[in-house]
């Protein structure tokens, strides 16, 4: 397996130049983007030195359990120490628990270097911070005090806890039941898929479970939100008894073997002590804030998984030597990216993972426009803007990081195939992206009926004029690269606006042709959406090109060419979905379930 190299002028070009970091509202004004290179230096150097070394031997040598405990992979403790003691989970969150307070975009573009490295790992703290999210912003003051400053450190970790063998997309089908005790709840029930679930990294476990409150309706209205501690914390923080929740088997996948899946049991014995989070009845609401942010994560992954394969496959690409070129009447074996088909196919991983890489950072800036702009106009546009870049950013990453994984073994040929090479890895573990914290067609829905249906377009409306301006901006360059850009651009957004006005009057009486259509609909606004992120990347790298003080001229070069190369060649594959969007229903609509 390929050595990692951390892609810190890329990551870092995409935060000056897309998230515009200089200018960002930052709780922690001191953070400058001086400050922010230095950080991503230094994770970038645990990423490559610690947890990468590890990815190989996670995969081969995955989490066991034994009587009820979770062994983890020989060497993940350690580096997940070294990671706690670096302050690198502190990094986003609340300084008043002992956070860093640094930007969320920032610590973003750490968990991409952490997931490239090691994807499996990288699932403990970012369950940790799903938990983190949740308590912080629905849990009352003594809940706070007990458990962030210790999930915030790292000290514990977090787990989400919501699906059941019978409850996937539809929770209101959960049985685990809370029922209260004085001023505690007793949870009984059974939750599977719980990433990290158990471990012995840390001295302690808090599950957010989402459970039926005992008495209430039955659905969405009857859930309640529960910290549930492995060991219970007393009033002056240390710890106390052990709490009845226990793992009880371990998922056998695909791929992120390393990450220990469990089947967590709550309740065999007494009942496992529980303690809500906000109120009766707002579970599903309050679990959202854990969802919504840890979807924005999972598309981080997705780009994560793209860059890897992308290194692994250039890497082999550089050393495996075949054939002549074409043309070469000496018939000299080269290397295989002398091939065009090898160039072609390399140039698109590259362009894609740069182009995902930019609109995951751009919707990191938007939160924490959202989260620390003075002007509560501000914030309010820029949420808007979270909102509707969540489901593109989830769903178009993941799907990415299958497909530039899957290029990746087609270039290693037959030895790609086989995991001596490990290129098939960074596919099996990039399968399970587009699946979990809601699948992707699930994103689909979510981006045409809560947030396209949901406004009436306004906010699409808003992000397709933008895009548009930048194609005038483009063209007014006088340049033939950024006129070519401009014009596939301004081409591929007046397709999404047909797209757009067709979603929003279909669906005013005909949802199920809309639900069809939801698929093609985000594929397109996602590529789309990256195209305009390679656009502003282009026109940044033209505009350095051309001071005298620039002194990173073949990076920029090549950000020209790579942004060339999505829009004449990428963008226009997805202009055709207008078609099928607009009259692609029928027949799905047509079939009955007995003609399959």
């Amino acid at each position: 397996m390929t050595e990692y190299t951390p892609p810190l002028q890329d990551i870092f070009f995409v935060l000056e130049h897309v998230v515009g970091f200089e200018d960002l509202p930052k709780s922690n004004e001191d953070i400058d983007n001086d400050l922010a290179f230095t950080v991503l230096e230094e994770a970038g150097k645990l990423a490559a030195e610690v947890w990468s070394p590890l990815n190989e031997n996670g995969d081969k040598n995955g989490a066991k359990i034994t009587d009820n405990k979770v062994i983890p992979t020989k060497g993940f403790k350690d580096a997940y120490l070294q990671f706690v003691d670096g302050g690198w989970n502190a990094v986003a969150f609340d300084d008043a628990y002992e956070g860093q307070d640094m930007p969320w975009c920032l610590a973003m573009a750490t968990a991409e270097m952490w997931q490239s490295a090691n994807l499996s790992l990288s699932l403990c703290p970012l369950l940790t911070h799903a938990a983190i999210e949740a308590i912080h912003k629905h849990g009352n003051d003594e809940q706070k005090e007990k458990y962030l400053p210790n999930l915030i450190s790292g000290t514990w970790t977090g787990t989400m806890n919501l699906t059941e063998s019978q409850a996937g997309t539809d929770l209101s089908a959960i049985r685990t039941t809370a029922k209260k005790d004085g001023e505690f709840y007793r949870i009984t029930g059974q939750k599977i898929f719980i990433t990290f679930g158990d471990h012995d990294f840390t001295d302690n476990i808090i599950h957010l479970v989402l459970a039926h409150v005992d008495g209430m309706e039955h659905g969405n209205r009857g859930l309640g939100l529960f910290i549930i501690p492995k060991y219970l914390v007393n009033d002056d923080g240390s710890l106390g008894d052990r709490n009845d929740v226990y793992p009880v088997s371990l998922e056998h996948k695909l791929g992120i073997h390393g990450s220990p899946t469990c089947v967590m049991n709550y309740g065999d014995n007494d009942g496992a002590i529980g303690y809500l989070v906000g109120e009766e009845g707002k579970g599903l609401h309050n679990m959202f804030t854990m969802m919504n942010n840890a979807r924005i994560s999972v598309g981080q992954q997705g780009v994560a998984v793209c860059e890897r394969a992308y290194q692994h496959a250039l890497a082999y690409a550089k050393e495996r030597v075949q054939c002549g070129m074409l043309g070469d009447k000496s018939n000299d074996d080269v290397a295989i990216i002398e091939h065009m088909d090898i160039k072609r196919t390399l140039m698109t991983m590259k362009s894609y993972t740069e182009a995902a890489r930019a609109l995951a950072l751009y919707a990191g800036g938007m939160i924490d426009r959202a989260r620390n702009s003075s002007n509560d106009d501000a914030k309010k546009v820029a949420q808007n803007r979270v909102n509707l870049m969540t489901p593109l950013v989830k769903a178009w990453c993941t799907d990415l990081s299958v497909e530039i994984a899957s290029a990746g073994i087609q270039i290693h040929g037959g030895m790609g195939y086989v995991e001596e090479t490990g290129a098939a890895q960074y596919y099996r573990d990039a399968r399970i992206l587009p699946i979990y914290e809601g699948t992707n067609g699930i994103q689909s829905n979510d981006l045409v009926f809560r947030k396209l249906l949901g406004d009436k377009g306004s906010e699409m409306q808003k992000f397709i004029e933008e895009i548009k301006q930048i194609t005038e901006e483009l063209s007014c360059q006088n340049d033939e690269v950024l006129s070519s850009i401009s014009k596939q651009l301004k081409t591929s957004v007046n397709y999404l606006e047909l797209s757009t006005k067709w979603i929003l009057e279909t669906g005013a009486n005909d949802l199920n042709s809309v639900a069809v259509s939801a698929v093609h609909y985000l594929k397109q606004s996602s590529n789309i959406a990256g195209g305009y992120m390679m656009a502003k990347m282009a026109l940044s790298a033209h505009s350095l090109l051309q001071s005298a003080s620039n002194d990173n001229e073949e990076f920029l070069k090549t950000k020209l060419i790579t942004a060339r190369f999505f829009a004449e060649s990428l963008l226009p594959q997805v202009n055709s979905l207008t078609e099928v969007i607009t009259s692609g229903s029928n027949s799905v609509l047509e079939i009955a379930n007995e003609q399959f």
